[in-house]
């Protein structure tokens, strides 16, 4: 097994995640145009609301595949097949079983279908065939394709991302031509559940080829668990964590409604659709990343994980700077071309939600070094985090309304991935003390600040900013204040951010 470069693994990983995403995005907005137009608004929701029925019960998952990730960095760096082969059983036997667990409750859920679909206008034949071709898709995932995880280990998730995706492009394609001309829902269904099968056969047949040596028996991994006790003990604290994201991110919305108005709700989504769309982008080129970093924790060269470390983070507030300012910049006068004034926030609420975007982009990397060092321990951090989210929440949306409810995103995810998740980092990861780490977080926030006074300053003389009215004019307008911010931004990171030189010089060597 070649010692590919990682930084070319993990540039391939990023432009596959990245020409993937917005292939998808273009067909998605198209497709749910045509399927809305053919199937009916009704059946759109219907798959909508299973699917998202469905997902609940993967969190019998539990981030089981996170624990083996992490487990198989060692013996993927050390080309311990032997290991692997096991690691892969044991993976099987816990992924067959939860495939049993989701399949029995999948199986329950079934029986109220007909009380929580009740007012649809549906036949139930129809609900439950939907459902069931859903729930089979999903078991796919347990009971056959449970090996994929060796591939994102591996620093070869552009496989599973290339595969994946041009499937998905061709069942959506069909499911168009079949939706226009027939406007037929069970073939919709028989399409998306049958691409399922493609999937699987494609996938496994790429594993066989890249890991010829790879001979796994889920039979034999009910003993083989007995020699990797910390699966189990990750698992559990990984659940913890996945409970605890769950809690942080699903409750805005809710809360924004209680406190608000569901008319608030809909003007947040305006603008949380467009920088999550961003954010996403963002995450595809840094999720091929995750599996080199465990590789080089495993090599356990400590001078090599620091280099690399501050040139992730150079990249991540690099990235972060120049989103957040763009979108600050942008957002508005998009808004208010696509949609009109009245869908404007205010700037305290604009203000905030970047604030978040930025924490949330810059600090990103911690996640994949802590579980590089396999540090999940601290399961008090995410229901910390959680309860502090919902707690301010509460009380400042009392007082301020919107802003308040953001209030506690803000403060939940600055003091707990902020400010505890760098220590522990520092103080159980890299074993040295993070007073340095905070000096150049300082530094980075200072020169993000001064680069966008500057360019606020600047961009404000130009002639072509005093009024946007239309897509035309926006263009211009963005490209202006971009390549303005741009220049600034990176020469400032060029002479005081630490890891910025020599990321360029990886970046450019390949290395």
């Amino acid at each position: 097994m070649s010692q590919e470069s990682r930084v070319r693994k993990s540039l391939l990983n990023a432009r596959v995640n990245l020409i993937f995403y917005f292939l998808t995005l273009a067909l998605s907005f198209f497709s749910r145009k045509i399927f809305l137009d053919t199937l009916g608004a009704d059946f759109v929701g219907l798959t909508s609301t299973l699917q998202n029925l469905l997902g609940f019960l993967n969190l019998a998952e539990l981030g089981i595949s996170t624990a083996i990730g992490y487990v198989l960095y060692k013996p993927l760096f050390e080309q311990n097949k032997l290991k692997i082969n096991e690691i892969i059983s044991v993976f099987g036997y816990l992924y067959h079983w939860i495939g049993k667990i989701m399949l029995l409750a999948g199986g329950i859920l079934a029986c109220f279908l007909s009380l929580i679909f009740s007012n649809t206008g549906f036949d139930l034949t129809l609900i439950f065939f939907v459902y069931f071709s859903f729930l089979i898709s999903t078991l796919i995932g347990y009971f056959i394709n449970y090996k994929q995880t060796l591939l994102g280990a591996d620093q070869k998730n552009y496989v599973v991302t290339a595969y994946f995706q041009t499937v998905t492009i061709i069942k959506t394609l069909i499911q168009i031509v079949l939706a226009y001309y027939t406007k037929n829902y069970y073939l919709w269904v028989v399409i998306e559940l049958l691409f399922g099968f493609v999937y699987s056969i494609i996938l496994n047949w790429k594993i066989r080829k890249v890991y010829p040596w790879l001979h796994s028996e889920v039979r034999q991994g009910k003993y083989l668990l007995k020699r990797y006790p910390e699966v189990i003990k990750y698992t559990k604290q990984l659940f913890v964590h996945k409970i605890g994201g769950i809690v942080q991110y699903q409750t805005t919305p809710v809360l924004i409604y209680s406190f608000i108005s569901l008319k608030m709700v809909a003007y947040y989504g305006n603008y949380s659709i467009i920088i999550d769309k961003v954010t996403a982008m963002i995450n595809s080129l840094f999720t091929g990343m995750e599996a080199g970093i465990g590789n080089l924790i495993a090599e356990g060269n400590p001078t090599k994980i620091q280099k690399v470390f501050w040139e992730i983070n150079a990249l991540r507030y690099y990235i972060a700077g120049f989103t957040v300012y763009a979108i600050y910049q942008l957002i508005n006068p998009f808004i208010r071309v696509w949609l009109g004034n009245e869908y404007i926030l205010s700037n305290v609420v604009i203000i905030i939600i970047l604030a978040n975007t930025y924490m949330r982009i810059s600090n990103g990397y911690n996640a994949s070094f802590l579980f590089g060092y396999g540090l999940f321990n601290d399961t008090w951090a995410p229901l910390t985090e959680a309860a502090i989210n919902i707690i301010t929440a509460i009380i400042a949306g009392t007082i301020w309304g919107l802003p308040g409810v953001l209030l506690g995103n803000f403060f939940s995810f600055l003091l707990i991935v902020c400010v505890w998740k760098p220590y522990f980092l520092y103080s159980k990861g890299f074993k040295m003390p993070s007073y340095s780490y905070w000096l150049n977080i300082l530094i980075y926030l200072l020169i993000f600040i001064i680069a966008c006074i500057i360019s606020s300053f600047i961009t404000s003389l130009v002639p072509i900013t005093k009024s946007i009215y239309n897509y035309w004019a926006l263009i211009q307008y963005a490209v202006v204040c971009i390549l303005i911010y741009s220049v600034i931004f990176t020469l400032l990171m060029s002479i005081w951010g630490r890891g910025f030189k020599s990321l360029i010089v990886r970046f450019l060597s390949k290395k």
